[in-house]
């Protein structure tokens, strides 16, 4: 029983691993998004799509940059649900994607399930949101 208390004591870490964790992955996607830039629309990227991939490519970095520091956190991990919403509707919707196929969105339900839960429990004392607003 002792070992689990003890464990606890180590909350806050577990708090900036999970932002660092869910952070890399937007950083990482979002970064690759930037090729879009140099694209044309086309029959397999229209524009409206294209477009969408351009401000993923700005915002998802953003956000993984304020995930990375605790900063203004509650409002970066409501942009990655809302991203994450979209990515799985698309993938259900407009490619017919299953949970675990390749490709599918099984990866997008993760990354928006801890989105959520960072949201709900806030950056954690080992962030500017603690350090400048008081938030943990």
């Amino acid at each position: 029983m002792n070992f689990f208390m003890t464990i606890q004591d180590f909350n806050d870490w577990g708090l900036l691993i999970l932002r660092l964790a869910i952070a890399a992955s937007f950083m990482y996607h979002g970064l690759d998004k930037m090729k879009m830039w140099k694209m044309q629309p086309s029959e397999k990227m229209p524009s409206k799509m294209l477009s969408m991939f351009r401000l993923l490519s700005v915002v998802e970095p953003l956000g993984a940059i304020a995930f990375i520091l605790g900063f203004l956190t509650p409002i970066a991990a409501i942009g990655f649900i809302i991203i994450m919403i979209g990515a799985i509707r698309f993938k259900t919707a407009k490619w017919q994607k299953k949970f675990a196929d390749p490709g599918g969105w099984e990866l997008d339900l993760v990354l928006l399930l801890a989105s959520l839960a960072v949201f709900f429990t806030g950056a954690g004392p080992i962030s500017l949101d603690q350090l400048i607003f008081g938030l943990g």
